[in-house]
């Protein structure tokens, strides 16, 4: 049976992944900037007509857009996206233009800049400590318990007993690592290292193709090899290695993010897989009907997520800015105003097609392509 969370609760979960962690990314920037002299004009939670804010004693206006899918901190002299100066800020007087984000040398913008996806890394770790804190760290290691039959493994040659030690190449110190390896490529060809009786080894394999669904109708493509894992070892964690937990376990995820997003730039995986603001409401209201554990991993994942892509080189993200801050620092000169300003408008149109495509995604994922199609035809 479909279960699916109301639209009520899924508005209600989609806020509360979103809203904080795009506060909190917003901070970054703005807590680094007052911590460089630079001057906060505005900083809005979502976009559009604003319906409520204030503003405080240093006159930064604190607001609230009508659509809640982002935000900004704008700083003083912010007067273009290339953040380029203009006639606009030449003509300020010195003591103003001092507070402005221009007027800061190259490493004190980049820092600025970087401060809101370190801050989402944060918000991570920090969530990961407390998981490891009250669940320990999953130590179990890569030995094949048993073997299934007519599974890749099996049709690779893999015993029980073997202790696989890499897969493509890639080392692997825990089943978990090999089961978040496995499962994203389903149908690869793949080398297996692996110890029998004390002595290295190395086979290769085809990755099975397992379709999976849950309790809300999801459909999943995974790669299975067919191994069993032996008998789980969970080991405590203090309050002084929860960190140093997190951390490793937030590596681990960028690392699946950057693998994933490999197989679909080079068509390994589907486009489809995609997903935008309704996927993200939609996987929010799940979660959330599971449990509050699931909720609140969700949300580590989603920061982890927001940081991840802000750091990528493509202008209009912070990942953009700080590429040509990089530029400008081994030219000991600024990108020209020209280029910048078409690279960030080439940007702004990539990404509003991303937007554009996810969306389309997600309606599908919904539904209403063949509700639609059933319709006409």
């Amino acid at each position: 049976m479909i279960q699916t969370p109301g639209l009520l609760l899924t508005l209600l979960a989609f806020m509360l992944v979103v809203g904080p962690l795009v506060f909190v990314h917003e901070l970054g920037h703005y807590f680094a900037g007052r911590w460089f002299g630079v001057k906060a004009e505005a900083f809005s939670i979502g976009f559009g007509r604003e319906i409520a804010g204030w503003t405080d004693k240093r006159g930064t206006r604190w607001k609230l857009g009508w659509m809640p899918l982002g935000g900004y901190v704008r700083f003083a002299g912010d007067m273009n996206p290339a953040s380029q100066p203009s006639a606009e800020w030449l003509s300020l007087p010195a003591e103003e233009r001092q507070a402005t984000f221009q007027a800061k040398p190259v490493w004190q913008r980049a820092i600025i800049v970087a401060a809101g996806p370190i801050v989402n890394f944060f918000v991570a770790v920090l969530i990961l400590a407390g998981f490891a804190l009250a669940l320990g760290d999953a130590r179990t290691p890569t030995r094949v318990a048993t073997v299934e039959a007519g599974s890749a493994a099996a049709a690779a040659g893999l015993r029980p007993g073997d202790t696989i030690t890499a897969l493509g190449g890639r080392s692997v110190a825990t089943f978990d690592d090999m089961v978040r390896y496995i499962r994203i490529r389903p149908a690869e060809r793949i080398r297996i290292d692996y110890v029998r009786a004390g002595q290295p080894a190395s086979t290769q394999a085809v990755i099975g193709v397992d379709e999976q669904a849950d309790r809300f109708g999801n459909h999943f493509r995974v790669g299975l090899l067919g191994v069993a894992r032996p008998d789980q070892v969970v080991v405590p964690v203090s309050l002084i290695e929860a960190p140093v937990v997190a951390v490793r376990q937030t590596g681990e995820l960028v690392r699946f993010m950057t693998d994933t997003l490999g197989q679909i730039i080079s068509g390994r995986r589907s486009v489809k897989e995609l997903s935008g603001p309704i996927g993200m409401a939609k996987a929010a209201g799940q979660q959330m009907s599971i449990s509050p554990a699931a909720f609140v991993f969700l949300i580590a994942l989603v920061s982890i997520n927001l940081g991840f892509i802000n750091l990528l080189p493509v202008p209009m993200l912070d990942g953009g800015h700080l590429l040509f801050y990089a530029i400008e620092a081994v030219r000991r000169r600024p990108v020209g105003p020209e280029v910048q300003a078409w690279a960030f408008r080439g940007g702004l149109a990539a990404l509003l097609a991303l937007m554009v495509f996810v969306t389309f995604n997600d309606l599908g994922s919904l539904g209403l392509w063949k509700n639609l199609a059933g319709l006409i035809g």
